[in-house]
C-alpha cells in the first residue's frame, strides 16, 4: 500500500476510539506498559454513557448503579467510602473525571474528534482517518493497534409496531426527566432495568401507567438483608448454589399479571428492583403483554385489550454499532453481532480489540480494566516476543464459548454479550497467567 503524503505515522502508538469508562482504562493500562497512545473522543470530555451532557448519552435524571460500589469501581481506583451503595449517576461522572485526573489521562485524548474510518494497512497496522465533529477537514494517523471503546448502548433499537399512533412515542434513550411524564398516561415497553426503573418513576409522577412486557424475567431487590444483593449473589459458590439463591431472593411479580419466567435465574441478565414490586402491588402500575399495533388513540395489546396512553417511551434497547470499520474486521454476522474471543479480541487481527463490550452481571468497569490490561499485555508480547504471542493466539482461539461466556441465554440481542462476573474475570486471568508464563 503507498503511503498517501498527508499521512501521519505514529509508528508503535495505539488508537483508542472513546474516552468513557472503558476507554479511559484503556488509555491508563496501555501508558502503564509503556505505549503511546492517541484516544480520540467526539464529545468535548470524558465519561461516555455517564456524561448526560453528550448527546449519545442514555442516562436520565434519576439513574442510579445497579450494581454497588465496590462491585463497580475500577480495582485500582476506589469510590469514596462516604458514597452509598448505589452512587447517582452524576457521581459515577465525577468518579470517572477524577479517575482520568488521577492517571494523567487528559494529555492523551484528542476531543470533539470523531473516528471514521479504521483500515488494515498490512503488517497489523491500521490507517484510522479522523475528523472534526465541527467539521472541517479529515486526516489519517497510522497506528501500530486499534482499541475500540465507542460502548453499545448509544444506539437505540426502536420495535416496528404496525399502525399510526395519535401520542408521542420516544425511545428510553431520548428520556432525561420526569418532568414530561406529570399529569400524562404513560405507556412503557421494555423489561429490562431500564424499562423497569422508567415505570417505577413513571408511577410517581403521570396519573396511569402501563408497564408492557413481552416476556417474563427474574426479578431481584438491591438489598438482601441490609447487603447490596450483588454483593451476596457474587460469592464464592457453586453454580447449583448461586441458582438456588437467586430462585429464593427473587420476586414473583406473577399476581400482578407480569408473566413467568420461562428460563432459569443464571440465564437472562437479572432484572434488580426493589421498587416496581411496591407500586404494582399499589396499583400504580398495572403490568400488559405485548404491544401488537397502533391504532390512532389506542394502543393494542397481543390479549385483545386497548388502551389509550398520552406518551410511549420504548425501553427496547441498544445494539452494538461499528460504523467505522468493515464488518468482516470483526466478524460481524447479518443481524450485527461481532464474534470476539472474550468479546474483546478480534479473530483474524491481533492488533484490534475491543474493550467494554460485555454484559456482566455485576459492574462493568472492573472488567474493562482486565480486559485492557489483557490487550495491553498481548500487544506487548506481540513485540518482545512474535512467535509466543502466536502461540498463545492460536491456543486461546480453540478455547470453548462456554469457557467464558454464558452458554445458556434467552435467545435475544440484550444476551449477546452476557457474561457472569466472577466466572469471565477468571477467564481473563487465565489469559494473563498463560502470557506471564511464556515470558
Amino acid at each position: 500500500m503507498q503511503d498517501s503524503p498527508d499521512l501521519g505515522d505514529r509508528g508503535g502508538a495505539v488508537c483508542v476510539v472513546g474516552a468513557g469508562a472503558s476507554g479511559l482504562t484503556a488509555i491508563k493500562n496501555l501508558r502503564e506498559l509503556g505505549f503511546a497512545v492517541d484516544c480520540y473522543e467526539r464529545e468535548t470530555s470524558v465519561g461516555g454513557a455517564w456524561n448526560w451532557r453528550h448527546d449519545r448519552s442514555p442516562v436520565y435524571a434519576g439513574a442510579h448503579l445497579i450494581s454497588s460500589r465496590p462491585l463497580t469501581e475500577f480495582p485500582d481506583f476506589p469510590m469514596p467510602d462516604t458514597w452509598p451503595d448505589y452512587p447517582h449517576h452524576s457521581q459515577v461522572l465525577e468518579y470517572l473525571e477524577r479517575y482520568a485526573k488521577h492517571f494523567g489521562l487528559g494529555e492523551h485524548i484528542w476531543y470533539g474528534m470523531e473516528v471514521t474510518s479504521i483500515v488494515p494497512a498490512g503488517d497489523g497496522r491500521w490507517d484510522v482517518t479522523i475528523q472534526s465533529t465541527g467539521g472541517g477537514t479529515s486526516r489519517v494517523q497510522r497506528y501500530a493497534a486499534v482499541v475500540i471503546a465507542n460502548g453499545h448502548n448509544w444506539a437505540p433499537v426502536v420495535p416496528e409496531i404496525p399502525g399510526d399512533f395519535d401520542g408521542q412515542v420516544i425511545h428510553a434513550s431520548a428520556y432525561k426527566e420526569p418532568s414530561r411524564l406529570r399529569g400524562r398516561r404513560v405507556l412503557v415497553i421494555g423489561g429490562g432495568n431500564t424499562g423497569c426503573d422508567i415505570a417505577v418513576e413513571a408511577a410517581q409522577h403521570a396519573t396511569r401507567v402501563w408497564h408492557s412486557t413481552r416476556r417474563g424475567y427474574w426479578y431481584f431487590p438491591k438489598y438482601v438483608g441490609n447487603r447490596p444483593a450483588d454483593q451476596v449473589y457474587h460469592r464464592r459458590m457453586s453454580t447449583w448454589l448461586r441458582d438456588r439463591r437467586f430462585r429464593r431472593t427473587a420476586a414473583d411479580l406473577t399476581r400482578w399479571g407480569v408473566p413467568a419466567p420461562d428460563h432459569a435465574p443464571l440465564e437472562s441478565h437479572p432484572i434488580v428492583n426493589g421498587l416496581l414490586p411496591h407500586y404494582l402491588g399499589h396499583g400504580r402500575i398495572e403490568a400488559v403483554p405485548d404491544v401488537t399495533r397502533w391504532d390512532g388513540a389506542s394502543v393494542e395489546l397481543s390479549d385483545g385489550r386497548r388502551i389509550e396512553p398520552e406518551l410511549v417511551i420504548t425501553a427496547t434497547g441498544y445494539r452494538p454499532r461499528f460504523d467505522f470499520l468493515a464488518p468482516e474486521l470483526l466478524d460481524i454476522d447479518e443481524d450485527g453481532r461481532p464474534d470476539l474471543h472474550l468479546h474483546a479480541f478480534a479473530r483474524k487481527h491481533p492488533t484490534l480489540a475491543v474493550v467494554g463490550l460485555v454484559q456482566p452481571s455485576a459492574g462493568l468497569f472492573p472488567l474493562a480494566h482486565w480486559q485492557s490490561v489483557a490487550v495491553a499485555r498481548w500487544l506487548r508480547l506481540r513485540t518482545t516476543d512474535p512467535d509466543k504471542a502466536a502461540a498463545v493466539q492460536k491456543e486461546e482461539s480453540q478455547r470453548p464459548l462456554e469457557s467464558w461466556s454464558r452458554r445458556r441465554v434467552v435467545p435475544s440481542r440484550r444476551h449477546w454479550f452476557e457474561v457472569d462476573h466472577v466466572d469471565y474475570l477468571k477467564a481473563v486471568e487465565s489469559l494473563l497467567n498463560r502470557m506471564e508464563s511464556i515470558r
